[in-house]
C-alpha cells in the first residue's frame, strides 16, 4: 500500500510539474561575462521579483524586493550588467497575514529547507550575452538575454526572453519566464523524498524592472 501511495504521489507531482513549465528557460552551465565599458543605468530598488511556487492541491504567490545592480548601456543597447535580489525580502501575497500562515510560510521558505537565507540573503544575476529576438513576430519579446544565476552556492547560465525599452535616461526591462529549482540543489528534504516530489520543480518568475542613468 505505501509502495502504491509513493507512486500516486509521484505521478501527480509529475503533472503537477508539466503543467508548469511555460516559457521554461534554457539551462546550461555558468559562461563568462564579458568587461563591457558604456553608460551604466543604476537599478531602481522598487522593482519587484515576483514568484509563483506551485503543488497539486494549489499555489503560491510572492514577491522579492531588489536591492542593487547596474546595466551597461553602449551605442544605444543594452550590453551587460547585473542586479541583486534580496532573500530576506521574500514576501508572500496570497495568505493573511492574522492566520498567521503567511509569516509561516515566509520563514519556511527562508529555511534551509529552500532559500536558506541566513546563509546565502542575496541572489545574483549576471548577463554574459544580448541579442535582438529574431522571432519579430513576438512583440512583447524584444531582446534573448543569456546571463549567470545564482542561488544559494550554484550559478547556472539561462536563457530569458525578455522585452526591453531604453532611450537616453532611462530603461526598463519585463520577462515571464520558469526555472527548475531542483538545479540549484533546492530539494525540500532530499531529491529522493516524496515530500520533494510533491513541489512542482517548475517556480515561474516575473521580472518588472526599471534603471535609469545619472
Amino acid at each position: 500500500m505505501r509502495k502504491l501511495f509513493i507512486l500516486a504521489l509521484a505521478a501527480t507531482s509529475f503533472a503537477a510539474c508539466k503543467n508548469n513549465t511555460a516559457n521554461k528557460v534554457n539551462t546550461t552551465e555558468k559562461q563568462i561575462a564579458a568587461n563591457i565599458d558604456g553608460t551604466p543605468y543604476a537599478v531602481d530598488t522598487t522593482s519587484t521579483l515576483t514568484w509563483i511556487g506551485s503543488k497539486p492541491t494549489g499555489k503560491h504567490t510572492g514577491t522579492f524586493k531588489l536591492s542593487g545592480g547596474a546595466f551597461i548601456v553602449k551605442d544605444g543597447e543594452l550590453k551587460g550588467g547585473t542586479f541583486t535580489i534580496n532573500i530576506n525580502s521574500l514576501n508572500n501575497e496570497d495568505l493573511a497575514a492574522d492566520a498567521g500562515s503567511k509569516a509561516k510560510l515566509e520563514g519556511h521558505l527562508k529555511s534551509p529547507d529552500f532559500f536558506d537565507a541566513a546563509k546565502y540573503p542575496t541572489a545574483k544575476f549576471e548577463i554574459t550575452a544580448v541579442e535582438p529576438n529574431p522571432d519579430t513576430t513576438k512583440k512583447e519579446v524584444t531582446h534573448i538575454i543569456k546571463g549567470n544565476l545564482t542561488l544559494k552556492d550554484s550559478t547556472k547560465n539561462i536563457t530569458i526572453p525578455a522585452r526591453v525599452t531604453l532611450d537616453a535616461k532611462t530603461l526598463a526591462a519585463s520577462a515571464t519566464f520558469s526555472i527548475d529549482r531542483t538545479l540549484w540543489g533546492m530539494n525540500y528534504k532530499g531529491p529522493d523524498n516524496p515530500q520533494n516530489w510533491f513541489i512542482a520543480k517548475a517556480v515561474e518568475l516575473k521580472l518588472n524592472l526599471t534603471a535609469a542613468s545619472k
